[in-house]
C-alpha cells in the first residue's frame, strides 16, 4: 500500500530574504527589490523540496509576512493594537486591529500557488488562513457602521474565495489552518469560543461540494513558533471531538510532539468521521534534532494501531517558520526532517 505524506507549509526563510524583509520595512530596498528576493527564495525552496523525494510541494511560504496575516498585508484599515498571542517562553505575536469596513482580503492564496506550479511538476499544496484566526480583527468593542455580522458575512465570502480560487488554479490540496483551535481552549475553557470557530469555519466549508471538501483539510497545531508554543499545555481531548466536526475531507494533526500520543490516537479514532482522513505529525519543526526515517516508520506503525491504514497518512507537526522573522530552524534541518517524513513513511507503507 501507499501512504500520502504532505508538507504543512513554512520553511526557513534564506539569511537574505530575512535581510530583504528588514530593509523593505526600513524603506531601504523597494517592493520589486523584494520581490526579486522572493523569487529567488522559492526557486530554491521548490528545488530543496523536490531533493527530498517529496511527493507533494509547497512555496514553502517564502513571500507570505506570516502564515495568518497574509490577506491583510497592504489593507489600510488596520490598527498595530489588536489581539495579543503570548507563547509559552515569554514572547508574543499581535494581531492588527481592524478600523473600518467593509472587510477585503488584500492578498489571496492562489497568487502563492500560481508562482510555485510554474517550477514544478510535482503536486503543490496551499496553506489558507482559517476564518476563524481572521475573525479575531474585529475589535471587541466594534466599529462604528460596520457591525459585526456584516464583517462576519464578508468574511465568510473572502475566505471562500481564497480556498476556491486555490482549487481553480490547480492546487493538490488546500489546507486551512487553525492553529487557534486549540488556543480558543486556554482563552475560553467553557469551549464557546471553540464552538463558534467551528461553526464560523464550517459557514466557510458548507459552501463546498463534497467533492471539493475532499481536497480541503484542516491543520491544528499548539502554534509554533520561534522554538516555543502557544497552547501544547491545553488539553487535547478538548479540542479533538469538536475538530471532527469541521466539514473537510482531511485532518492534519500535530502528534510527534504531543506528550502522549496513545491518548491522542484513541480520542482521534472515537471521533473520526467515516470520510476523514488523518494525517499524523511525525517530525517535531521545534526539536532541532532530527527525526530518523525508523523513528517515523514507528509513529506511524503506532497510529495504525488505532486508525484504519487506508485512511492515514504523515505530515510535519507544525511549519517550520510561520512568521517570516523566524530564524529558530535552519533551512537544512528542516529540509532533512521533511526528507526522514517521506524516507520514513514509505518504511511504514512497506510494513503496513
Amino acid at each position: 500500500m501507499t501512504l500520502p505524506t504532505e508538507p504543512i507549509g513554512s520553511i526557513p526563510r534564506p539569511g537574505y530574504l530575512v535581510e530583504g524583509l528588514g530593509a523593505f520595512a526600513a524603506g531601504r530596498i523597494d517592493a520589486a527589490a523584494l520581490a526579486e528576493l522572493e523569487s529567488r527564495a522559492l526557486a530554491d525552496t521548490i528545488s530543496r523540496f523536490e531533493e527530498t523525494g517529496s511527493p507533494v510541494v509547497s512555496d514553502g511560504e517564502q513571500g507570505k509576512p506570516s502564515f495568518a496575516t497574509y490577506p491583510l498585508a497592504g489593507l489600510t484599515a488596520l490598527a498595530p493594537d489588536g489581539v495579543v498571542i503570548p507563547f509559552a517562553d515569554g514572547h508574543t505575536r499581535q494581531l492588527p486591529r481592524l478600523t473600518a469596513g467593509p472587510f477585503r482580503y488584500a492578498t489571496h492564496a492562489d497568487e502563492y500557488l500560481t508562482r510555485a506550479k510554474a517550477l514544478t511538476d510535482k503536486p503543490v499544496k496551499q496553506a489558507v488562513i482559517a476564518a476563524s484566526a481572521i475573525s479575531l480583527i474585529y475589535p471587541g468593542d466594534g466599529i462604528d457602521g460596520y457591525s459585526q455580522d456584516q464583517f462576519v458575512a464578508d468574511l465568510v465570502n473572502e475566505a471562500e474565495a481564497d480556498i476556491r480560487r486555490s482549487l481553480d488554479a490547480g492546487a493538490h490540496s488546500v489546507q486551512i489552518d487553525f492553529t487557534e483551535g486549540r488556543l480558543s481552549l486556554k482563552l475560553d475553557p467553557s469551549g464557546g469560543l471553540l464552538r463558534q470557530f467551528v461553526d464560523l469555519n464550517n459557514a466557510v466549508l458548507d459552501r463546498f461540494t463534497a467533492e471539493e471538501r475532499a481536497k480541503i483539510g484542516v491543520h491544528t497545531c499548539p502554534g509554533g513558533d520561534q522554538d516555543s508554543v502557544h497552547s501544547l499545555d491545553v488539553d487535547y481531548a478538548g479540542l479533538l471531538p469538536a475538530l471532527f466536526e469541521l466539514k473537510a475531507g482531511n485532518f492534519y494533526v500535530q502528534l510527534a510532539s504531543e506528550a502522549d500520543p496513545d491518548r491522542a490516537l484513541g480520542v482521534i479514532a472515537e471521533n473520526l468521521k467515516g470520510d476523514q482522513r488523518i494525517f499524523i505529525g511525525v517530525t517535531d519543526p521545534i526539536d532541532p534534532r532530527v527525526e530518523t526515517p525508523e523513528e517515523v516508520r514507528d509513529r506511524v506503525l503506532a497510529a495504525a494501531k488505532y486508525l484504519p491504514a487506508d485512511r492515514l497518512g504523515t505530515c510535519d507537526d507544525c511549519g517550520f517558520s510561520p512568521f517570516a522573522d523566524d530564524t529558530s530552524t535552519s533551512r537544512d534541518i528542516a529540509f532533512a526532517k521533511i526528507r526522514a517524513r517521506v524516507e520514513g513513511t514509505l518504511l511504514a507503507a512497506d510494513q503496513l
